[in-house]
């Protein structure tokens, strides 16, 4: 992974200067109400936690593989309709801005999906509903920095079908709140057949963990941030 900024003081001050190189500002803010600190074993906690809440600078972005997402995923949103997911609401709502109940309103419409599962092996990504079963080959379509309402800034990393069945999306975009070459731990993934319309996308963010976690476990992970 390209070293990241080690001038950590100087990003929160930056940050409110900085353009965005790809693309352009949002109107919502993608903070999606949720904090985790995916802080990596190379940065500083310090250095993490701003890029996680967006501010970093454009050397520090570089391209990722889609083996950084590879693996077997399933989507929280059974967790959330099923009520796993209500001590994360709890908590949410006692340092937030949200009653409990408006905060699973809030998560309703951003994790909502009916792919309950996505496959990812080399550079094939296969989607999973209860019925249905598709497949593509995806191809590294660059990535493009969005700069919210808040003033802080995303990565969406996105890939290109190449080949596969017609009904799998023509574009995939990851946002993991990573920004250079890093396996990811969960991640919202948007997807569709208009890559600049996806960029628009800031209140449905599908998000998946690994499958391997019981509901339990990923309550687990959400509490422990």
């Amino acid at each position: 992974m390209t070293p990241l900024l080690s001038r950590i003081t100087l990003i929160a001050l930056a940050a409110s200067l900085a353009l965005p190189a790809l693309a352009g500002s949002k109107s919502d803010s993608h903070s999606h109400d949720h904090s985790h600190d995916h802080a990596h074993d190379h940065a500083s906690d310090a250095e993490a936690k701003a890029i996680y809440d967006g501010y970093f600078d454009d050397a520090d972005i570089a391209p990722r593989p889609l083996s950084d997402w590879a693996g077997i995923w399933q989507s929280v949103y059974p967790y959330l309709q099923d009520g796993t997911l209500d001590p994360v609401m709890a908590r949410k709502a006692e340092t937030g801005d949200k009653t409990a109940a408006e905060y699973r309103a809030y998560y309703d419409t951003g994790y909502a999906t009916d792919v309950d599962r996505i496959t990812i092996a080399g550079d094939t990504v296969t989607f999973e509903t209860a019925s249905t079963r598709r497949s593509g080959t995806y191809t590294s379509d660059g990535y493009e920095i969005l700069t919210y309402a808040k003033g802080n800034r995303g990565v969406r990393y996105i890939f290109a079908k190449t080949d596969g069945d017609a009904q799998a999306p023509d574009f995939i975009q990851f946002s993991d709140h990573r920004i250079a070459p890093e396996p990811s731990d969960h991640y919202h993934l948007y997807w569709g057949t208009d890559r600049a319309a996806l960029l628009d996308e800031v209140t449905n963010w599908p998000t998946y963990y690994p499958a391997r976690l019981s509901g339990t476990e990923i309550v687990a992970e959400m509490l422990a941030h």
